[in-house]
C-alpha cells in the first residue's frame, strides 16, 4: 500500500432520493469527487442485510448484499420500474435514514420490479444463482423468515427445516420457488450494480476498503445453515456470546451476543468456511480492514445470560493457524488490522507475523506525549492512520466533548487552538504522517460536529441513520483535500 489518502463514508450515508445511499449515480459522483480531491481509497462499512438495531455489524448473512443500497433508477432504465412508481418513493433528500419506512415500502417494489422481469435477464438470475453456491441457503433461508412471520430459525415451529433435514428443504424449495427466485434477484442486481460502481471507482484510480465483521449473527443464513461452524447446543442456542471487556468505549463493556466460532473444529476443515467468506469478500473489495483484530490472538466469552460483558473471560483465538490460511489463499488481498481495543503485546505480536499494517486514530492520542496514537511514536509506516472511525464522533464532536487536560495537551501539540483549527490542524497531522495510508471521516472534512456522528457504541438505538447532505462533496471541497494531499505527497 503506497503512500496515499483516503475518505471514510458508508455507502448507505451517500445523499440520494429515495431514502438511503444507492450504488447509483450519487456513488458513481462520490467516486469521482475522491478522484478529484486525489483520494486513493474509498473506505465503507459492511454492505450486507441489515438486522437488529439496523446495524451493518449484524448481517443476516456474510455473503449476501443489502437489498436497501440497490438503486431503484437503475431497475427503471431497465423497465423493470416506472417513474411513477420511483417518484411515489422519494423522500427529502439528506433526511435521517428511516429504517421502519424503507423495510416496509423497498421490498414491495423490489417485487413489483421482479414481476417484470424475464427472458435473457431471468436466465442471467439463474446463471449466477448457480454460480454462487451460498444464495441458495440464503434465499431458502428469507423464504422461510417470511413464511414463519420472519421468527428467528432457532424458533422456527417446523423442527426439520430448523435442524436443516434435506428431505424437509427439497420440499421447502418446491414449495416457496417463487419467494427464493425473487430473492435470488435481488442479490444479482446488487452484484451487478456494485461491480459497476467498483469497475467506475477503479477506473479513476480509486479502490474500495471494505470491512469483514468478525463474527456474524445468530438468527442469520450463516449460522442456520452451517451450525457446525458454531459453538451450539442441539436446539441451536450458544452457551456463550460474543463481546468486549469494560473499555474507552463503555463502562460496562459491550455484549454483542454474536455466536462464538468453533475454532477447533474450523482448523480440522481447513478453515474453509473463512476462506469462502474471504473470497467473497475479495469479489467487492480492493482491500479489507478485519473488524476486532484482537479476537484472533484472544476473544471475549461471555455467559448466554449475562446481564453485561463484565461477566466474560478470555478464549485463546486462532492465530496464525488462520491468518497463515488467509494470506496465503489471497496474497493480492490488502488486509488491515483493526487492532483497536485492550491490547496486549501479543496481539502486537500477532499483526507483525501476518505482516499485516495496524490502525493508528488520533482521536484516542492526546493522553500525553508517550500514547502510541500520536504520529511521533508511529515508528514504522506499516499502519493506517485515521481522525477517527465510524465508532468515534466527528473530529469537531471530539473536540466539543474531550476533557480539559486532553484538549489543551492536543492544542499544544498540533499548535493550533479553538474547535475548527484544531480540525484542520488535526487533518494535517494524519496527512503529515508516516502511515503508509491517512483515513479521514467524510464528516470531518465537511465540518460536521456530532449531528455527523455514525455511531455510538453500546448505544442500541438511533445509530447508522446519518446522511450526507445533497452538494456536500462540491467542486471547492475536493479541490482543498487535492492541495492538502499534495502537500504531504499523497496524491
Amino acid at each position: 500500500m503506497e503512500r496515499s489518502a483516503g475518505i471514510l463514508l458508508p455507502v448507505f450515508s451517500l445523499p440520494g432520493a429515495y431514502g438511503i445511499g444507492s450504488l447509483g449515480r450519487e456513488a458513481r459522483a462520490f467516486a469521482e469527487f475522491l478522484h478529484n480531491a486525489g483520494q486513493r481509497w474509498w473506505q465503507v462499512l459492511p454492505v450486507g442485510p441489515t438486522g437488529a438495531g439496523n446495524s451493518p455489524y449484524t448481517s443476516e448473512s456474510t455473503f449476501a448484499g443489502n437489498p436497501l443500497l440497490i438503486d431503484l433508477e437503475d431497475l427503471r432504465d431497465q423497465g423493470l420500474l416506472t417513474e411513477a412508481e420511483l417518484s411515489a418513493a422519494r423522500v427529502p433528500e439528506g433526511a435521517p435514514i428511516d429504517y421502519a419506512a424503507l423495510y416496509e415500502s423497498r421490498e414491495a417494489l423490489l417485487r413489483r420490479a421482479f414481476s417484470r422481469l424475464g427472458g435473457a435477464e431471468a436466465q442471467s438470475v439463474r446463471d449466477f444463482a448457480a454460480a454462487n453456491p451460498w444464495l441458495g441457503e440464503y434465499a431458502l433461508y428469507r423464504a422461510l423468515k417470511a413464511r414463519f412471520g420472519q421468527t428467528a430459525w432457532f424458533d422456527w415451529p417446523d423442527k426439520d427445516l430448523l435442524n436443516h433435514d434435506p428431505a424437509a428443504l427439497a420440499a421447502a424449495r418446491q414449495e416457496l420457488a417463487e419467494d427464493i427466485a425473487f430473492h435470488q434477484a435481488v442479490q444479482f442486481w446488487f452484484f451487478s450494480q456494485w461491480k459497476a460502481l467498483k469497475d467506475h471507482a477503479n477506473g479513476l484510480g480509486v479502490r474500495i476498503i471494505g470491512d469483514l465483521p468478525i463474527y456474524v449473527s445468530l438468527d442469520s443464513a450463516d449460522v442456520w445453515s452451517e451450525r457446525r461452524e458454531f459453538l451450539l447446543d442441539k436446539a441451536g442456542r450458544p452457551s456463550r456470546v460474543a463481546g468486549v471487556p469494560p473499555d474507552y468505549f463503555s463502562e460496562e463493556g459491550q455484549l454483542w451476543g454474536n455466536p462464538l466460532y468453533d475454532w477447533a473444529a474450523q482448523k480440522r476443515d481447513g478453515f474453509g468456511w473463512w476462506i469462502r467468506r474471504v473470497e467473497g469478500a475479495s469479489r467487492l473489495f480492493d482491500a479489507i480492514r478485519i473488524d476486532h483484530f484482537r479476537a484472533f490472538e484472544r476473544y471475549w466469552s461471555i455467559p448466554a445470560g449475562a446481564e453485561t460483558a463484565k461477566e466474560g473471560q478470555w478464549e485463546p483465538g486462532p492465530g496464525m493457524d488462520l491468518l497463515r490460511v488467509l494470506t496465503g489463499w489471497f496474497p493480492h488481498i490488502t488486509y488491515i488490522a483493526e487492532d483497536l481495543g485492550l491490547l496486549t503485546p501479543e496481539v502486537h505480536q500477532l499483526r507483525e507475523a501476518a505482516g499485516l499494517p495496524g490502525m493508528k486514530v488520533l482521536e484516542f492520542a492526546f493522553s500525553g506525549p508517550g500514547n502510541e496514537y500520536l504520529p511521533h511514536n508511529y515508528g514504522s509506516r506499516r499502519c493506517v492512520c485515521y481522525t477517527g472511525t465510524h465508532d468515534n464522533d466527528t473530529a469537531l464532536g471530539w473536540y466539543d466533548h474531550a476533557g480539559e487536560a486532553e484538549r489543551a495537551f492536543a492544542e499544544r501539540y498540533l499548535g493550533a487552538s479553538g474547535r475548527e483549527n484544531v480540525r484542520q490542524a488535526l487533518l494535517r497531522c494524519g496527512m503529515g504522517s508516516t502511515a503508509e495510508l491517512f483515513v479521514a471521516q467524510m464528516q470531518d472534512y465537511l465540518a460536521l460536529g456530532s449531528e455527523g456522528r455514525i455511531n455510538v457504541p453500546g448505544v442500541a438505538a438511533g445509530n447508522w441513520r446519518w446522511r450526507m447532505a445533497p452538494g456536500a462533496a462540491a467542486a471547492g471541497l475536493a479541490a482543498d483535500i487535492r492541495r492538502l494531499t499534495e502537500v504531504y505527497g499523497r496524491c
